[in-house]
């Protein structure tokens, strides 16, 4: 039973590794992942989309200023005039003419509304301004998505590699220990053990095989791919401190960041949504103009089959006298949520603030781990060197040669993920500045 378990075991993993075999794979840098990202995230789409929706928001708003201009023609037949007295007696019937004509062409172009049109306008504007930086912050977003995702793959491929070098030993192990069993110099529980152990690795590296594929199909979607398998091709040795300062790191957030900039927005919007509300409280006024050509005349009795023609220019003011009692409660509104976008804004500048102080304090801790680790590695070899001598001379076993290449493997792949994690937190730091790839 346990040999057809293993047996088993062993055919799934060679399925698995022929799959993923099958699967085209595909180097990419991070520069090349953030062009991936900008073509291929359905996201950014989306949000892109929503530029080209406000653009015509302020043509919309700009076609306001336009005159509004009317038409109408109407054809008509009239029916004969009766004509009775107050007690309805005394009926009478008059004869009309009965074709009837009427053209009437009436225009008015705003000259004042308060400042409503202007005020319109600019919120559309603001409101492109908005989708545009709603655009910024996706794809800030997306491509720290991305990056995380591709990082963590690295860090995968990473720990694949540790388990094959376990494997390879331990199969190393378990032939030498087979040796001195048929030698009489160790014991079939010995054998059974490091089996035990081979197949925890074996089951191991399936597990961070199967997140791979996982992690891998995901990262496709994010950048619009088909299915191909990635792989990493990172310069982790470009990643330093540079000297990065925190404060210049913070007063690039706040000049770009893109939460910032949209708190702004907002801000600047309620201004103008003030503006609209106090053009409530102020006369319209218009130039009007009006043409009207009809036929016939019937407000005479008999009605005159003529023909006859009014037109006037004028100026026209309109003041709404409810505004008085109605719009001040609507500007006393508006005044608050000025008050309220400004204390958000506040508040967004703060918490970017902290983002970006808890963002550098982390990066610069992972110096420090990146130091420890790099010291540990040195001492781990040094170790692996002394035992492999003590090995080759026969003064130690072969389970000490093992725990000093565990130890070593152990040591080096902490050491590559903890330069990986450097990676991450520089890249988080221009996250929250927001600008990430730029």
């Amino acid at each position: 039973m346990k040999r057809r378990i293993i047996c088993c075991a062993v055919v799934a993993m060679m399925m698995a590794q022929h799959a993923t075999a099958q699967t085209p794979q595909r180097k990419i840098a991070i520069g090349e992942l953030f062009t991936l990202v900008e073509s291929g995230s359905k996201t950014l789409r989306m949000q892109k989309s929503g530029v080209d929706v406000s653009a015509r928001g302020i043509e919309e708003a700009k076609s306001k200023r336009l005159p509004d201009v009317g038409a109408s023609l109407q054809m008509s037949y009239n029916g004969n005039v009766v004509m009775t007295d107050r007690d309805f007696g005394n009926v009478k019937g008059f004869s009309q003419p009965h074709f009837g004509n009427s053209f009437a062409l009436e225009a008015q172009q705003v000259v004042y509304a308060g400042g409503a049109i202007d005020a319109g306008i600019r919120l559309a504007e603001l409101q492109k301004s908005m989708s545009e930086n709603a655009v910024a912050l996706t794809r800030n977003q997306q491509r720290f998505l991305a990056l995380g995702q591709y990082l963590d793959l690295y860090k995968l491929d990473n720990g694949i590699k540790v388990y094959q070098s376990n494997i390879a030993l331990t199969e190393k192990l378990i032939a030498d220990i087979n040796t001195k069993q048929l030698q009489g110099m160790a014991l079939k529980n010995d054998v059974t053990r490091y089996e035990l152990q081979m197949e925890q690795l074996k089951l191991g590296k399936r597990k961070l095989e199967d997140q791979k594929r996982i992690l891998n199909h995901q990262l496709c979607n994010t950048l619009g791919l088909e299915d191909v398998m990635v792989e990493p091709e990172v310069d982790l040795d470009r990643i330093g401190d540079a000297g990065v300062k925190e404060a210049d790191l913070q007063s690039t957030a706040a000049m770009l960041s893109p939460v910032i900039r949209q708190s702004a927005l907002e801000m600047q919007a309620s201004d103008q949504q003030l503006k609209l509300a106090k053009s409530e409280m102020m006369p319209k006024v218009a130039l009007v103009a009006s043409e009207n050509f009809m036929g016939p005349f019937t407000y005479d009795i008999p009605p005159i089959d003529n023909n006859f023609n009014v037109w006037y220019v004028g100026v026209g003011v309109r003041y709404s006298l409810s505004s008085l009692f109605k719009s001040n409660k609507t500007v006393r509104k508006a005044k608050a949520q000025q008050l309220q976008s400004r204390e958000a804004h506040a508040v967004v500048s703060e918490r970017v603030n902290n983002d970006m102080q808890q963002a550098y304090t982390i990066h610069q801790q992972a110096f420090v781990e990146l130091h420890t680790l790099q010291k540990s590695v040195e001492l781990a070899s040094q170790n692996y060197k002394v035992m492999n001598n003590r090995y080759l001379n026969q003064l130690a076993l072969v389970t000490d040669m093992v725990d000093a290449s565990n130890l070593k493997l152990n040591a080096e792949l902490q050491e590559v993920n903890a330069r990986i994690n450097v990676a991450y937190t520089y890249y988080n730091m221009m996250y929250v500045a927001g600008n990430l790839g730029e």
